[in-house]
């Protein structure tokens, strides 16, 4: 018969021990909980794994709207403005001093011990309804790459010329029941092997993706358009088109750099020593720029090989090249990345919702009981009926409204646009304003200001750019279709 624990684990780990005369036992950290083992390879593993995601697929597509000059020009500029944002947030994981401060476990912590009030509601707001976001958008992406592989298969078998047409939605069932399993692990703190596996098979298919478009390059009669621009008024798209379009494009690559709202739950994994502050920094410099690296790559390069008629994503256009086992292996390595990149960004909504709960309901068996089972292989496993029940109910949402909604370039561009402002730039930038106590008058504060308003206005035209893509497929789209791609 199971044990049980009167009390869940998460909260348990929430809740600082008491030590018996001062003495903190080596096994826990200074505020009780569990001791702490993540390092900079696990940190960059995290930043790397939550960054490289479905973003870099669309950045050909966006370097075409954009064009030689703006593309490359403003993937650089999201890229500095992550980089320099992160610092300020990683001073913040401690408050009111980044190496001795008292520790803040999320990002709503961080922005409640420097901002409070009503800055600290809206900050959850936005933090969570873009986590939300980002798990249908990685649902989205994951069942577009194993319906890639099927749509390989079948021109492999029947031709080049063959209708091969797959529904995305038996692949977003299969990626949901995977989600539902691995949703089980108890906390962040126990994602480290699978973000390493997860960064890994983003170095795979990205470096997939930049041979195959360097051998498109050299193929005999290859001649694609490019241009200094993008793609051309009246021959590509239409003026409004051109317009809206660059809109939406800023809000893709703004989404490729979405892992600001994970910073302090990655931050929360690091040993004590060296400071967590100071890791974070290095752990962020070395993941955006590895990223940046092959963003760049993946967006020049891609816009090189498929010209103004660039896919959305960059490695579906290969869907009917050869060798097709190497292509099926790309969308096979994006399938498994995004499994562990979907739990990178779905952790953080499983402990907020289960330890509002548990301090809600405190003398809830069902919410604060855990029952511990012995599993083959894998050792004790403290099973909560609330947290499996309420974590499998949100992924079949996810999955569900992924469904409904399956538009990869609008749906990425309007998530990036709403959170790059708020959870990479607004926030970071008030906090550092405010443990700085920087004058309204000093050249630093002006500075900060002017960026912070830049962004806004930036975010809001990109958020308008995919609104309007949105509202233009589904005028002509109808919910769970079978999609075609050739």
């Amino acid at each position: 018969m199971a044990l049980e624990m009167q009390k869940n684990t998460y909260y348990m780990e929430h809740q600082p021990s008491t030590m018996e005369n001062g003495d903190v036992l080596k096994n826990f950290d200074d505020d009780g909980r569990e001791k702490r083992t993540g390092t900079l390879t696990t940190a960059s593993a995290h930043i790397i794994t939550a960054v490289i995601g479905s973003g870099v697929l669309s950045l050909a597509w966006a370097t075409a709207q954009l064009g030689w000059i703006a593309g490359p020009a403003i993937l650089l500029a999201f890229s500095f403005i992550t980089w320099f944002t992160s610092t300020l947030l990683a001073d913040c994981y401690r408050t009111p001093d980044p190496v001795t401060g008292k520790r803040n476990y999320t990002y709503s912590d961080v922005v409640k011990s420097n901002l409070g009030g009503m800055k600290n509601k809206l900050c959850g707001i936005a933090q969570y309804g873009n986590l939300v976001g980002v798990t249908i958008g990685y649902t989205i992406t994951a069942s577009i790459s194993m319906a890639a592989i099927k749509r390989s298969n079948c021109f492999h078998k029947h031709g080049h010329d063959a209708k091969c047409t797959v529904s995305n939605n038996p692949f977003m069932i299969i990626f949901a029941i995977f989600q539902i399993i691995l949703s089980q692990i108890p906390n962040f703190h126990k994602l480290s092997w699978l973000s390493i596996v997860a960064a890994v098979m983003s170095f795979a298919y990205s470096t997939i993706g930049l041979g195959l478009s360097i051998a498109r390059l050299t193929e005999d009669g290859h001649n694609v358009k490019t241009s200094l621009t993008g793609t051309a008024v009246g021959i590509d798209v239409s003026g409004s088109e051109k317009v809206w379009k660059t809109f939406q494009s800023i809000g893709d690559i703004a989404f490729a750099y979405a892992f600001s709202t994970v910073l302090i739950e990655i931050q929360d994994t690091l040993k004590s020593s060296p400071p967590e502050n100071k890791v974070m920094k290095k752990a962020a410099t070395i993941g955006v720029f590895t990223t940046t690296m092959f963003y760049m790559l993946c967006g020049i390069i891609g816009y090189a090989a498929f010209g103004n008629k660039a896919p959305g994503n960059f490695l579906t256009g290969f869907g009917f090249y050869e060798p097709f086992w190497l292509i099926d292996f790309a969308n096979a390595c994006i399938a498994v990345h995004l499994i562990g990149a979907y739990q990178v960004f779905c952790q953080p909504i499983f402990g907020f919702v289960e330890k509002w709960s548990a301090n809600r309901w405190p003398e809830n068996g069902f919410i604060t009981t855990d029952h511990i089972i012995n599993v083959p292989l894998a050792g004790a496993y403290p099973l909560n009926l609330f947290r499996m029940t309420w974590r499998t109910i949100y992924v079949i949402i996810t999955a569900v409204i992924a469904m409904i909604l399956p538009f990869f370039n609008d749906f990425v561009g309007l998530i990036g646009a709403a959170s790059f402002w708020p959870l990479t730039v607004y926030f970071p930038v008030e906090m550092y304003i405010a443990q700085a106590k920087l004058r309204k008058s000093s050249a630093t504060y002006i500075w900060l200001k002017i960026l912070t308003w830049a962004c806004l206005i930036v975010s809001l035209l990109a958020g308008a750019g995919s609104i309007q893509g949105l509202a233009k497929a589904l005028k002509t789209y109808k919910p769970f279709q079978v999609m075609e791609e050739h």
